[in-house]
C-alpha cells in the first residue's frame, strides 16, 4: 500500500468510515486492482440535494457506500489534457470493475464512485473541463488530497485553523 492511500484509508476512517482494503500484498509483477478501498458509512446521513463533484470533508457524511481510487501523482493537475491522455484511470467506473463493489455490498444500488485527486486546474475553465470529462467517463465525485491532509491536521490539532479545500 503507499503512503497516498494509507493516508486517505486513515482520513475515512477518521471520519467514521469502515474500510475495506481488496488486496494486502501485491506481488512485483502483478497487475493492480483498479479499486483501492470499498467504504461503508454506518451512520451516512443522506441530503436533499446532491452532492458537489468535488467533495469537502464535510461532505463526507452524505455518503453511504463508496468505491474509492487514489490517485497520488503529488506534482500533477488532473486537466482535461492528462485525464484524455490516462484512459487506464477510468478503469474503476467499467461496469465489471463496479460491479465487483456492488456485489461486495450486497447489490446495493446506491455507490459513490470516488476519486481522489492531487488537485484539479486552478482556472475556471480549465477546472471545468477536467470535472466534465470525468463526469462523462462515469466518475461520481473527487476529493482533492490537499483537503485529506487538511482534514487529517485539523482532526489531529483541532484548534489550528488550516485551510480545508482547494
Amino acid at each position: 500500500m503507499s503512503v497516498s492511500e494509507t493516508i486517505v484509508r486513515e482520513f475515512f476512517e477518521m471520519r467514521g468510515f469502515l474500510v475495506h482494503q481488496r488486496r494486502k500484498f501485491v506481488a512485483p509483477n502483478a497487475r493492480e486492482e483498479e479499486i483501492d478501498f470499498l467504504v461503508l458509512n454506518p451512520r451516512a446521513r443522506p441530503g436533499e440535494e446532491p452532492l458537489p463533484f468535488v467533495l469537502a470533508a464535510e461532505d463526507l457524511p452524505r455518503i453511504d457506500r463508496a468505491l474509492v481510487v487514489v490517485k497520488g501523482w503529488h506534482t500533477e493537475t488532473f486537466s482535461a489534457a492528462r485525464l484524455a491522455g490516462t484512459p487506464e484511470l477510468f478503469r474503476f467506473v467499467e461496469p465489471a470493475v463496479s460491479g465487483q463493489a456492488t456485489r461486495f455490498f450486497g447489490g446495493v444500488a446506491t455507490l459513490t464512485k470516488l476519486l481522489v485527486v492531487p488537485a484539479l486546474p486552478q482556472a475556471d475553465a480549465l477546472r471545468e473541463q477536467s470535472v466534465t470529462m470525468l463526469r462523462d467517463r462515469g466518475v461520481d465525485a473527487v476529493i482533492p488530497f490537499r483537503t485529506v491532509l487538511a482534514d487529517l491536521i485539523h482532526q489531529v490539532e483541532p484548534n489550528r485553523n488550516y485551510q480545508k479545500s482547494d
